[in-house]
């Protein structure tokens, strides 16, 4: 059984900063990559940022700058932090990912709860 779970969601003001975490666990022989969506009420999830472990991270254009993720696959977890922080970052924030149960086993997908962000004054 495979969990992702997030954590450090919360309320920040605009301009402020959060770091969200994720943890994986559970029967695991590698993580080949790991990232963040989010998604706000009536809206497709969207991608925020990927970390293919062992190349260059990408992000979307809405939080390129502002946002930094990183990760171990050792650690099986994955950050975001969240800096200039704007009203429109409120969202849902998930974490995804891409990994092998076994030797030789398929590539399956797993997605966490979600953590609430709320930016506001």
């Amino acid at each position: 059984q495979v969990q992702v779970v997030e954590s450090g969601g919360g309320l920040v003001q605009p301009g402020g900063s959060l770091r969200l975490s994720c943890r994986v666990s559970g029967t695991i022989f590698r993580i080949s990559t790991m990232a963040w969506y989010r998604q706000t009420p009536g809206q497709q999830r969207e991608f925020v940022a990927r970390i293919p472990f062992g190349t260059t991270p990408t992000y979307s254009a809405a939080v390129k700058g502002r946002f930094t993720i990183s990760g171990d696959d050792n650690e099986k977890a994955v950050f975001l932090q969240m800096n200039s922080l704007k009203p429109e970052d409120t969202a849902v924030y998930y974490c995804y990912a891409l990994l092998k149960k076994q030797l030789g086993g398929p590539k399956e997908d797993y997605w966490g709860q979600g953590t609430p962000v709320t930016v506001s004054s």
